[in-house]
């Protein structure tokens, strides 16, 4: 199926039922960000309540939802950089997600090394960051698996190139397509991701499961361990050097 074939009508006749898991990551320091700024438990509530105040609305159908499932959706300002499936600008929300926490943490050992990539000025980190990793749980009676149209448009898996992906996400929104899974290209296992078109896809008001990781980075790569259950991954320089922004990487830095 070419590009010129992607009408809503096409799409929504391969729509299909999809649940399960899906897995992201969020830096650890969301939990008490706010607390060294206060003298209690009862003052960080008052200010986070105050802050929740200032932040753009949620949608109606994302309302009620934790707020790490509720964030990617928040609308009233403009969308800095575009991502895979959302374009720049004042455009729709989207939950990007994985199928297990190993390609989760793939897609963010590539992100993070790639802000060093972009700042070849940086230092290597000193001490590990420390990640969340949370589940949600899905269920969408329509969703589309990309990976029946790689054959005919190679693009939509192109590594820098996301205009593609996202005239196919503009698409698929027309046909109420919930959910769009589809293959990492960043995950060396060839995992699956899923990006989550609207709030209703979620079965559940609540992340399901959490799980803290530690994130090393140095001049041999990305080294993660999840003390439980226990399970370390390591992306050393060659990895990720399909991506060309990686395979200009400074390695050898302070």
């Amino acid at each position: 199926m070419s590009s010129s074939t992607w009408t809503p009508a096409a799409l929504s006749s391969d729509a299909q039922a999809l649940s399960g898991p899906g897995w992201r990551l969020v830096e650890a320091q969301h939990h008490a960000s706010t607390l060294k700024l206060v003298d209690s438990v009862t003052e960080q509530t008052l200010l986070e309540t105050l802050i929740e105040e200032t932040k753009p609305v949620l949608p109606p159908e994302c309302r009620g939802l934790h707020y790490l499932l509720s964030t990617p959706f928040r609308y009233g300002a403009a969308y800095p950089t575009g991502s895979r499936f959302r374009r720049a600008g004042m455009t729709e929300g989207i939950f990007y997600a994985a199928e297990t926490p190993a390609t989760a943490m793939a897609e963010t050992a590539f992100h993070r090394l790639l802000f060093f990539a972009e700042s070849p000025a940086t230092p290597w980190p000193s001490n590990p960051a420390e990640f969340t990793a949370f589940s949600v749980a899905y269920a969408a009676g329509r969703a589309i698996d990309l990976g029946r149209y790689a054959a005919a448009q190679p693009g939509l898996f192109h590594p820098t190139d996301y205009g593609p992906c996202q005239a196919f996400a503009e698409t698929a929104r027309a046909a109420s397509i919930e959910v769009i899974r589809y293959t990492s290209i960043r995950d060396p296992g060839h995992g699956h991701n899923l990006a989550l078109l609207t709030c209703r896809a979620f079965a559940s008001p609540q992340p399901v499961e959490q799980r803290t990781w530690r994130v090393h980075l140095n001049a041999a790569g990305v080294q993660a361990i999840c003390e439980s259950p226990k399970q370390g991954l390591t992306f050393d320089r060659a990895c990720f050097a399909a991506d060309p922004r990686i395979a200009a990487m400074v390695w050898d830095r302070p």
